[in-house]
């Protein structure tokens, strides 16, 4: 019978590469991290992992077995969770990744008085806009933005959105205000990097026509909020998601150009590995993420 903790130290050496970043994650002695994972591999007559003085990588045998080794703790973890469910308890820890800016600015204070509300919920949140691979990074959600490509992921929607072309009043008083999609591509725009190359061609719909346009600017980042931040200090025009400078319109940091023309769709969605493994924890956040934001 294997350990529960030999199990959890696998995935998590598993996911950081190094098993003493493990082990304190664990709250573990490097001896014991190292003498729990030397038993697993007895247990199962493989090894798990190729080591260098760097790093662990999976061998082939230890990539099969993380999938099984996932699944089995999920299950437990769940099962640990229904009893809790059952005591009007909300409990267990969760990996959720968010894109940056709308992480930042509108998930994690709605997270904390989540997390505020159930005290034995622990949450570990990474807000950055690079894709993550949910089954090699386990994470048990995703929030992502914008057009989903297909994947073996379960999808919902969370919060319908749309990009919008927006700019600080001290950059309109400064250059003007485009009044066209022509007048636009003479004026300095923040360029965004999707981690496929830069993201110069703006693509919205005039009515039912589509419409594009190439845009340049001397401020490019993969930051989504450092976008927004450059463009609420009048840097340039940006193209943002309409859930990410919402406050910003409100406060008038920000106004909206063109607003005839429709973005694209830049809504809110959560993602996670299979239906089968959504714990009461999982689906508690997901339903109040989603409540908090049809209120605002």
């Amino acid at each position: 019978m294997f350990a529960t903790a030999d199990l959890r130290l696998f995935v998590h050496t598993a996911h950081t590469g190094n098993l003493s970043r493990a082990a304190r994650t664990l709250d573990l002695q490097p001896a014991a991290a190292s003498a729990a994972l030397k038993r697993l591999e007895a247990q199962l007559g493989c090894r798990l992992f190729e080591r260098s003085t760097r790093a662990m990588r999976l061998t082939g045998e230890g990539e099969q077995f993380l999938d099984s080794c996932r699944r089995a703790l999920a299950l437990l973890d769940e099962g640990v969770e229904l009893l809790a469910a059952g005591r009007g308890q909300i409990a267990g820890s969760l990996r959720v990744t968010t894109p940056a800016d709308c992480g930042r600015q509108l998930l994690v204070p709605i997270f904390h008085d989540f997390q505020a509300a159930h005290p034995q919920l622990r949450l570990l949140v990474q807000c950055q806009d690079r894709m993550s691979d949910l089954y090699h990074e386990g994470f048990d959600l995703a929030f992502r933005n914008g057009k989903l490509s297909a994947s073996s992921l379960v999808a919902q929607l969370i919060a319908p959105s749309r990009r919008l072309l927006v700019a600080a009043p001290s950059y309109l008083r400064a250059h003007g205000s485009p009044r066209s999609l022509d007048e636009l591509a003479a004026h300095n725009c923040v360029l965004y990097n999707t981690g496929k190359g830069w993201r110069n061609i703006w693509r919205l719909r005039q009515g039912r026509k589509a419409v594009e346009i190439e845009v340049s600017g001397d401020r490019m980042t993969d930051d989504g909020g450092l976008m927004r931040e450059w463009a609420v200090a009048g840097a340039g025009i940006a193209y943002k998601s309409a859930l990410d400078v919402r406050a910003d319109l409100q406060a008038g940091r920000l106004v909206q150009l063109l607003p005839e023309l429709t973005g694209e769709d830049a809504s809110l969605h959560v993602v996670y590995p299979h239906r089968l493994g959504v714990s009461p924890a999982m689906r508690a956040l997901v339903d109040y993420v989603r409540a908090r934001l049809r209120q605002a």
